[in-house]
């Protein structure tokens, strides 16, 4: 009897998180990839750009790989792809119409040159020899987000992607039908959305959160009116621009994500307005009622634009007193102490700001736990495993999945790198693929590690003492007193005393080192940061990075 060859489902990002989204399927000589996001930074990783999968696995399997699989246009689930590509061959990428045009942009940026993107609909089925893979609309807060279905030898694997169940929508409404035949024909593995898990209910629909946009609009008719929402938020920005031409205003952008967002949403035909918008010279030139700015810093990030205006700073905008400002957003996990400094700024030029705690003004892009209870109703899979969350999130989803009926020895509450294979009997664990964290700072990718974070840490705490020291290598001689510098520790003209013994301390190694014929620079350094270690713990009470700098001068 022939072995039965399974299929593996595993993660290289998106699981005990919120961000880097990479799922693979994998059957004896054909993977597909189904997303490459990346992760922003959180406050400790010091000079981190974003973080992102490893993609090792990827590059020793690449003569495997079919094609990478795109559900929808967000950053942590595209972001990655100019990385993935510098780094493996990916034959094909398939990609919504909205989330193309983001990903063409980006490759343009980096002058990346790639061509075989393939836009797919609802209609479009991708075959290869051991796969049939199917997609279904979903809503979400950008426009062409969809699911896959993934019919494999040893059963269909279902990836919702990121979705809600929004019955009045501003955009189309989830294809719940084709949920519905899907889960009918049978579904083995449902991977499930899970950011809103710990969240009881529906969320909030689209259309109220407009209604109320509406209704400030006809409040403050004869205010300016300033609006920081998501620039992917594709859907809320239609209708702003919509709102601004009913009530007669004009639209000027700022931020540079806004820019982008604004003219792929006119290419594409979602925003048909595209004659309202006119350029910040012209706004200054108009009366409050009859312009609105929209802009990105809706997270309060420091150079975005609305943290600018706020604190004076921008070149073209100046806040007015009687300024209407909205947060058409929620802070996403990290961000809300930037967003209530933005929010004070403010407060403190006179504005008023409309924020959603006190009005709904946003709405999630992610299911709640009545809507996640239908997402596996409309499937009803044989096995459950929580996806796109961090460890609570999976395992809150986990039990609801529990509560639909489905055995709790069929889910699977899994981390980065946890195989799952999957055969005619069923689906267990079996062993881990490399799932590490890697950080791209500027254009490296990689080259930072953990050590290299570590000491950024350690400096941006502890600062940093240089002992600069001149020796005659040839001679084996110390030429002159070494000198000591220190940023961010202690103040070098306050701290007199000290920096003599240090000195002396460092002239004494030094000295006795040079003495072995055997001895290298690096000998030195070493010595001296552990012979100065202990004295700056005893004075000072905290350790800086001790930085010897070495520089061989021929005595003349």
């Amino acid at each position: 009897m022939k072995n039965e060859i399974e299929t593996k489902v595993f993660a290289l990002g998106g699981l005990g998180e919120v961000g880097k989204n990479m799922y693979c399927v994998m059957h004896n000589n054909e993977l597909i990839i189904v997303d490459a996001g990346i992760m922003f930074p959180e406050d400790d990783l010091l000079g981190i750009d974003y973080v992102i999968p490893d993609y090792n696995f990827l590059k020793q399997n690449e003569n495997k790989i079919k094609g990478l699989f795109i559900t929808h246009g967000h950053e942590d689930h595209i972001g990655g792809i100019p990385f993935l590509l510098q780094t493996v061959n990916i034959p094909k990428i398939y990609a919504p119409a909205q989330a193309k045009e983001l990903i063409d942009k980006k490759l343009e940026e980096r002058n990346i040159q790639y061509k075989n993107i393939y836009v797919y609909t609802e209609e479009t089925k991708v075959k290869t020899k051991y796969f049939n893979i199917e997609f279904f609309r979903t809503t979400h807060s950008i426009p062409d987000s969809h699911g896959i279905a993934i019919n494999t030898p040893n059963g269909t694997i279902v990836m919702t992607g990121d979705f809600k169940f929004d019955m009045t929508p501003i955009g189309p409404m989830s294809n719940i039908h084709k949920m519905a035949e899907i889960g009918k024909n049978g579904v083995k593995l449902l991977m499930s959305d899970s950011t809103n898990a710990l969240s009881e209910g529906t969320s909030l629909s689209e259309s109220v959160v407009d209604e109320n946009l509406g209704e400030i609009f006809e409040t403050y008719e004869n205010n300016r009116i300033i609006i920081a929402t998501f620039a992917s938020n594709i859907y809320r920005l239609k209708h702003i621009i919509e709102t601004c031409k009913k009530n007669k205003r004009k639209v000027a952008l700022f931020g540079r994500s806004m820019d982008t967002s604004i003219e792929i949403a006119i290419k594409c035909g979602y925003i048909k307005d595209k004659d309202i918008i006119i350029t910040a010279e012209e706004a200054n030139h108009l009366k409050p009622k009859d312009v609105c700015l929209l802009c990105t810093g809706s997270q309060g990030e420091p150079l975005a634009a609305l943290s600018r205006i706020a604190n004076g700073t921008h070149r073209q905008i100046k806040l007015m007193p009687n300024d209407i400002v909205i947060f058409s957003s929620s802070p996403i996990p990290g961000n809300a102490s930037s967003v209530s400094n933005t929010i004070n700024q403010l407060y403190l030029k006179g504005v008023k700001v409309f924020t959603n705690k006190t009005y709904d003004i946003h709405s999630s892009g992610h299911a709640n736990q009545e809507e996640l209870k239908l997402m596996i109703r409309l499937f009803k899979p044989e096995y459950f495993a929580p996806y796109h969350g961090e460890y609570r999130m999976l395992k809150t989803h986990t039990d609801i999945a529990k509560e639909c009926g489905i055995p709790k020895q069929n889910t699977f509450v899994l981390e980065n790198g946890d195989v799952l294979s999957i055969s005619k009997k069923g689906i267990k664990k079996s062993g881990k693929v490399e799932a590490d964290d890697v950080f791209v700072d500027g254009s490296r990718i990689g080259t930072v590690g953990s050590i290299i974070i570590k000491d950024r840490k350690l400096m941006s705490t502890n600062g940093i003492l240089a002992v600069i020291i001149n020796i005659d290598a040839h001679n084996k001689k110390l030429i002159c007193t070494p000198s000591i510098t220190t940023r961010g520790y202690i103040l070098v003209n306050e701290n007199e005393e000290l920096i003599k013994e240090l000195q002396k301390k460092s002239e004494f190694i030094i000295t006795n080192k040079l003495k072995d014929k055997k001895c290298t620079f690096n000998d030195i350094k070493i010595e001296l940061i552990t012979g100065l270690m202990p004295i700056l713990q005893n004075k000072i009470g905290r350790v800086p990075i001790i930085l010897p700098i070495i520089m061989d001068i021929k005595e003349q």
